[in-house]
């Protein structure tokens, strides 16, 4: 029951650690609000955003109406076409005033992932800033995108309205500072309203477990420490099994009571929405009128249909594969929370228990992947985090150690003025990424990468990267140099896709397997996460859930995967060695409950 609709505040933010169910809630308050006779826009800002699978309706930059639904209007703040946009307001003027040389050069300024960043707050601003924006509506519904960029997202106002307060040149990584000066109310406007309790609801999704718990009382600590105190938890995928002897259905059920049992302290005192587990998928307008609402027992399924799945490999027959090359890079990529830090760090350690130097790393902003080897002291295994402060520290001081060597007074303020933009942050941390890629000559590299939207702006900013490292330093690291040839080369680079065998992770998958083939960056093999299917259940809901998920392993394995692997849902986290274990697919010792897995092969 979705309790904060008893009197719901005109904004309504929805956040939290990628693939708790962010959309389907904001969905559902969106359709319950506008079935209450309550004008609704509702507003992704993810850059992987799925509102058009969600609600079934093809959505643009621009309000649309949904369909079946009177009074719910919905958008994508594409940071593409924002970008767009933005780009032409900025230079269009000046097309018939200046030589085309000028132009062009203007056109390369506003070619950076900076001018992404800002274009997509651009929009933002207006819509929760400026009242007249949205006049029409009685309530706007933001649903935001995984956590790391919704942190960065929302503090983009303080971070350019304190650049531009303090800059006095007139130019930075956005390219001239005058065609943000008139935005800088608006932008103090959009901060002020984050922070006014009668007007904005913060609504913190997560699902009854561990990580998804610790990174919501993250969030939610962050962002009032941004002044957004005005916050609402929502727990959803809770299973019941009252009256069920299955293995199976109590160990789910016992881990999501004991993961509620152990919530962050942070957490407590939030009004809370339980949300029970959605057996099938929540697609459409009539699923989501019932989203939240207590499920009747499903009427029986063929569960034949799940021992009709063709032979899939486990994972540690995958990294059997993986291993021959005997170095290289492994990326682990995929929609936010869908296990990529649970994947990268059990083929890291089943590379290393084979002999093999491995250095396993993270660039994820949630960064869980150290807790998941917590207390293991494992050969040949190295493990790190790229910490984009630390990133940021040293990259400037080395900025101003070379480029700024040679500069007057004057000229060593600009660069240090220059280097204070938000963007510097995104330079770090691709040159560490760089870094991490060109140890792969000697060693196997296991990199964490961030959810989808930023691993595509990350893997982007290699094409523009020169223009904007050069502009600040004359030198080129030579890992920066090699990269895209690296990350290119298939017997270097081997991309694995992780998934859940859900519609919207895996169609997400699917659009970053065609994004990184246009990049010209072939996948080695998808990774299913999660699944019920290699498991023998009887509970009719999880014989349900084993129905839903087979239409989603058959179109990765007959439509989009030259290979697969899957793994099965775990009852216990997988932290430590002995659980990564479990994730490989390793028979372990159990004891008599254990919970019996079918054979692939």
């Amino acid at each position: 029951m979705l309790t904060f609709l008893e009197s719901p505040t005109r904004n309504l933010f929805f956040t939290g650690k990628g693939g708790v169910g962010k959309t389907s809630v904001a969905c559902a308050t969106a359709v319950r609000l506008a079935d209450a006779g309550k004008r609704v826009l509702l507003v992704s800002t993810d850059p992987a955003s799925n509102l058009d699978e969600v609600l079934q309706t093809k959505l643009g930059n621009h309000p649309t109406p949904v369909a079946r639904v009177p009074n719910l209007f919905a958008m994508n703040l594409d940071p593409e076409a924002a970008a767009a946009e933005y780009r032409e307001r900025m230079i269009g003027p000046y097309r018939t005033l200046l030589p085309a040389a000028a132009v062009a050069s203007m056109e390369e300024q506003f070619s950076g992932s900076c001018t992404l960043e800002i274009a997509a707050f651009d929009e933002f601003s207006k819509l929760l800033g400026d009242p007249a924006a949205t006049a029409q509506f009685d309530h706007v519904l933001f649903d935001t995108a995984p956590t790391g960029h919704t942190l960065r997202l929302l503090t983009l106002p303080s971070a350019w309205s304190g650049f531009m307060k303090s800059n006095t040149t007139g130019t930075s990584c956005l390219g001239p500072l005058a065609g943000l000066q008139a935005q800088q109310k608006l932008y103090q406007d959009t901060v002020r309203a984050l922070g006014e309790p009668q007007t904005t609801t913060l609504i913190l999704v997560t699902r009854p477990e561990v990580t998804a718990l610790r990174e919501a009382a993250r969030t939610g600590a962050e962002l009032a420490g941004l002044g957004v105190r005005n916050q609402h938890l929502v727990v959803n995928g809770l299973f019941r099994a009252p009256d069920s002897l299955e293995p199976i259905a109590t160990a789910m059920q016992l881990r999501g009571e004991r993961s509620l049992a152990e919530m962050p302290a942070e957490l407590r005192t939030l009004p809370r929405s339980l949300i029970p587990l959605a057996t099938g998928g929540v697609l459409g307008v009539e699923t989501l009128r019932h989203f939240g609402q207590p499920q009747e027992s499903p009427n029986p399924v063929d569960s034949e249909m799940v021992s009709e799945l063709p032979p899939l490999m486990t994972l540690r027959d995958l990294v059997d594969d993986l291993a021959e090359p005997g170095n290289g890079v492994i990326l682990a990529m995929g929609k936010g929370g869908v296990g990529k830090t649970t994947v990268a760090a059990a083929v890291a350690v089943a590379l290393a228990e084979r002999g093999f130097p491995v250095h396993l790393s993270t660039t994820d902003p949630a960064a869980h992947l150290l807790a998941t080897l917590a207390g293991d002291d494992l050969p040949h295994l190295t493990v790190s985090r790229i910490n984009p402060e630390v990133e940021t520290a040293q990259y400037t001081a080395e900025v101003m150690r070379t480029a700024g060597a040679g500069l007057d007074a004057a000229g060593r303020a600009l660069l240090a003025e220059d280097l204070r933009s938000p963007c510097t942050e995104e330079i770090a941390v691709f040159r560490a990424f760089a870094q991490a890629v060109a140890e792969g000559n000697d060693r196997f590299v296991v990199l964490d990468t961030a959810p989808t939207g930023h691993t595509i702006l990350l893997l982007d900013a290699a094409l523009a990267y020169h223009r904007e490292v050069t502009r600040q330093s004359s030198q080129m690291p030579e890992s920066v140099e090699h990269l895209l040839p690296r990350l290119r080369d298939p017997k270097f680079t081997r991309v694995l896709l992780v998934t859940l065998p859900e519609a919207t992770p895996v169609h997400e998958a699917a659009q970053l397997q065609r994004d990184l083939r246009r990049a010209e960056i072939e996948p080695y093999a998808w990774v299913i996460n999660q699944s019920l299917a290699p498991l023998t259940v009887t509970d009719p809901r999880l014989v349900e859930r084993q129905h839903f998920e087979c239409r989603f392993i058959r179109e990765v394995t007959e439509e989009l995967a030259k290979r697969t692997a899957v793994i099965a849902w775990q009852q216990e986290p997988p932290v430590g060695r002995a659980g990564l274990q479990r994730v490989l697919g390793v028979v372990l010792e159990e004891p008599p409950t254990s919970i019996p897995v079918k054979t692939f092969r």
